[in-house]
């Protein structure tokens, strides 16, 4: 399979997309003018990590996510993406509801605990995805009319698969990203192998201002501290079974096992395997 890219817009917005590729490695989903959108899996299984959350998605489950950064990252079941990954991706903005409904998200205070949620594909969705593909293989089908129809359709389905009140309060919803503390972000993300930059996007932070905010919740520089972090967990799985060492390099979220065994020595005085015989 081949990385291919088919897009459907509504006022020069991309509203629905088809990707599919053999294979990726982490991705991000930058956040964009308060974009929020759906995500099914056509063919093979995809990984999400957001600040708190780590979703698998396939043909089953789909996501809901409101706007935030988050990283789309390969699946570690090779088996199910033999033959590549495809997904289809519904998006909204707030600017375009106007256009389609007869009331603002303001009007609505409605608020629900979650920036991604899992979603099973029942068969009401499932019959929309699929009529969303025609339109992606048809690309002249999708005129303005049809294109409104089916975004209202979407909101319907969707608000009814979450149980919202009503098709407002879910928009309204979904437009308000759910605050998530700093220190949380750091605790749900030490062992996910994620650069100190892709750590500050979580955060929606810049590099330099994710470092100074860091020192002033953790007292303490972020290298040094999760470094730490990963080598007390992995000091704690070397001693709690026989796990091979390369594979607790890696469960802790090193990238190598040279970088795992410096760090270890660093903290520890010894390596691993001499920690382990002691």
């Amino acid at each position: 399979m081949e990385f291919k890219e088919q897009v459907i817009k509504y006022k020069d917005k991309i509203v629905f997309i088809r990707l599919s590729m053999p294979s990726f490695d982490r991705t991000l989903k930058q956040y964009v003018e308060d974009e929020a959108c759906f995500m099914f899996v056509n063919k093979g299984e995809v990984g999400v990590r957001s600040q708190e959350d780590y979703l698998k998605l396939n043909k089953d489950v789909g996501m809901l996510a409101k706007c935030l950064n988050y990283f789309f990252e390969p699946s570690d079941n090779k088996d199910v993406c033999n033959e590549g990954i495809e997904s289809i991706g519904i998006f909204l903005y707030p600017s375009l509801i106007e256009d389609l409904f007869e009331f603002e998200v303001s009007e609505s205070n409605h608020t629900v605990p979650f920036n991604l949620k899992q979603v099973q594909i029942d068969l009401l969705l499932e019959n929309y995805k699929q009529s969303i593909s025609i339109l992606l293989d048809n690309p002249e089908l999708a005129d303005e009319g049809i294109i409104k129809t089916k975004l209202k359709e979407f909101v319907q389905l969707i608000s009814k698969s979450v149980q919202a009140p009503s098709q407002l309060d879910f928009l309204a919803a979904l437009f308000k990203p759910t605050e998530v503390e700093f220190k949380s972000i750091i605790q749900h993300n030490l062992y996910a192998n994620l650069s100190l930059e892709e750590l500050a996007t979580l955060c929606h932070l810049s590099l330099s201002s994710f470092k100074r905010k860091f020192n002033e919740v953790f007292g303490e520089s972020p290298k040094k501290y999760v470094a730490k972090k990963k080598v007390e967990k992995a000091a704690s799985l070397l001693k709690a079974g026989d796990q091979r060492i390369s594979d607790i390099a890696y469960q802790v979220g090193f990238d190598s096992l040279a970088t795992f065994n410096r760090n270890f020595s660093s903290i520890y005085g010894k390596s691993p395997s001499e920690y382990r015989l002691n």
